[in-house]
C-alpha cells in the first residue's frame, strides 16, 4: 500500500526573498542620509532564511548580513567606536535568531516526520494491502495521507474472495485519529466475516451496519449521531463478466475502457452505513458490464472534492478520458494520483484513498503468474 506524498516545498522563487532583502538592506543603508535604516530589512532577511533555507544557507546568509554591516562600519569610520560596535553586536544577534528559528522549525519537521511514520505504519497495520490477483482480475491499491496533518485517517479498502465472487469495499470514516481507525477496524473486520456468508449486498451492508452500531454504544450520544461511513460495496460476478454495486452515500465508481471513463452513477445512493435508525430502507444493488481489458476504479471523495485555484471539484470521468487503453490496475492508480496532485497544485486536506480492478483478457491472465491458493 504505497503512500505517495504529494510535495509541499515553497515555489523556488521564495527560496530568494532572503537574498533580496539582504541586498535591499545593505544598499539602503549605504544611501541612506540616517545611518542603518535598512536594518529592518537585514532582519527581516535573517529570520525569513531561517525559516525557509537550509542550516547551511540560513548561516550564509546570516554572514553575508554581518561582513555586509561590518564593511559599512568600516566605510562611515565608526567600527572602532561604541557605535559601530553595537551595531555589530545588533547585526550577529539578528543571524543568531534567524539560526534559532531554523532550529526550532527542523525539531517540529523531524518530530512531524515521526508522527507521520507512526500514523502510516498504523494505518498500514489495520489496512493491508489486498491481493494482486484474483483469477483473471490484477488488483492495485493506494492511499495517501493529507498532507496538512499528520493524524490516522478514516479512508479503507478491502477485496475479498467469496463464493459469490470476488467483493469489494471501499469506506469513508467521518473523522480521523483513533476513533477512525477503531470504526475502520470494526468495518473491515465485519465485511471479511459477512462477505463469505451473505448471499446478496443488502445483507452484507446490513450486517456491516448492526456491527458499527454495536461497536457504538460505548460513545457519547453526540458522537453516536454524528458517526457515520460512506461505503461502496461491489461485488464481480465469478466469471468476471459483469459487476453489482450498492452505494451507500459514496462517490460512484468508475469503469475505465478504453479510452472512456464512465462513472457508474446510482439512481438512489442511499444513507450511510451508521443512519440506520432514520428507518430509510436500503436501495437494491446496481448490475452493470465489466468487459475484458476494463479497470473498475473505486475512489473516496480526497479525490471527488479535491479542488483546483478555482474551487473546482476534480472529476475523474473528465480528466481522466482519453489517457486510455490502461493495460494494468497500477498505471490507472498513477495517473489518478499524479493528476489530482496537478489538479490542486499543492497540498490537500483530506486523505485519499484508491483501489482499481482490472479485467485482463484470457490471453493476458494466462501469462500472470497463478495466484497461490487461499482466502483473498
Amino acid at each position: 500500500m504505497p503512500t505517495d506524498p504529494l510535495p509541499t516545498r515553497w515555489p523556488r522563487y521564495v527560496e530568494f526573498a532572503p537574498s533580496v532583502l539582504v541586498a535591499g538592506g545593505l544598499v539602503w543603508d549605504s544611501l541612506s542620509p540616517q545611518d542603518y535604516w535598512g536594518d529592518p530589512m537585514l532582519t527581516a532577511a535573517s529570520v525569513t532564511a531561517g525559516a525557509l533555507l537550509s542550516l547551511r544557507h540560513t548561516l550564509a546568509v546570516g554572514a553575508a548580513i554581518v561582513v555586509g554591516v561590518f564593511a559599512l562600519t568600516v566605510k562611515d569610520g565608526t567600527a572602532h567606536g561604541i557605535e559601530g560596535h553595537l551595531e555589530l553586536v545588533n547585526t550577529l544577534f539578528a543571524a543568531l535568531m534567524g539560526l534559532g528559528v531554523n532550529r526550532v522549525i527542523a525539531r517540529h519537521g523531524r518530530h512531524l516526520d515521526v508522527v507521520r511514520t507512526v500514523a502510516e505504519a498504523a494505518q498500514r497495520a489495520v489496512l493491508p494491502a489486498p491481493p494482486e490477483r484474483i483469477g483473471s482480475l490484477t488488483i492495485a491499491a493506494r492511499y495517501q495521507a493529507a498532507q496538512t496533518e499528520a493524524h490516522i485517517g478514516g479512508d479503507a479498502y478491502a477485496v475479498q474472495r467469496t463464493p459469490f465472487g470476488v467483493r469489494l469495499l471501499i469506506a469513508d470514516v467521518r473523522g480521523k485519529g483513533l476513533g477512525a481507525v477503531s470504526a475502520v477496524s470494526v468495518l473491515l473486520g465485519a465485511f471479511r466475516e459477512a462477505a463469505e456468508q451473505e448471499p446478496e449486498l443488502t445483507a452484507l451492508a446490513d450486517r456491516m451496519e448492526r456491527a458499527l452500531l454495536r461497536e457504538s454504544e460505548q460513545l457519547s450520544e453526540e458522537n453516536r449521531l454524528e458517526g457515520f461511513i460512506t461505503a461502496l460495496l461491489c461485488e464481480i460476478l465469478p466469471d468476471a463478466t459483469g459487476l453489482r454495486v450498492l452505494n451507500c452515500g459514496h462517490p460512484p465508481p468508475y469503469l475505465c475502457h478504453d479510452d472512456e471513463v464512465r462513472a457508474l452513477e446510482a439512481v438512489d445512493p442511499g444513507l450511510p452505513l451508521g443512519m440506520g435508525a432514520l428507518g430509510v430502507a436500503r436501495p437494491a444493488p446496481v448490475d452493470w458490464p465489466f468487459p475484458a481489458g476494463s479497470t473498475l476504479l473505486l475512489v473516496t471523495d480526497g479525490v471527488t472534492e479535491a479542488r483546483d485555484h478555482a474551487g473546482a471539484f476534480y472529476d475523474p470521468a473528465t480528466q481522466l478520458a482519453g489517457h486510455g487503453p490502461f493495460q494494468d490496475p497500477e498505471e490507472v492508480i498513477g495517473l489518478l494520483a499524479r493528476e489530482v496532485e496537478r489538479w490542486t497544485g499543492g497540498p490537500r486536506d483530506d486523505d485519499m484513498a484508491v483501489l482499481a480492478i482490472t479485467r485482463q483478457p484470457l490471453g493476458n491472465a494466462a501469462k500472470v503468474k497463478p495466484m497461490p491458493q487461499g482466502p483473498g
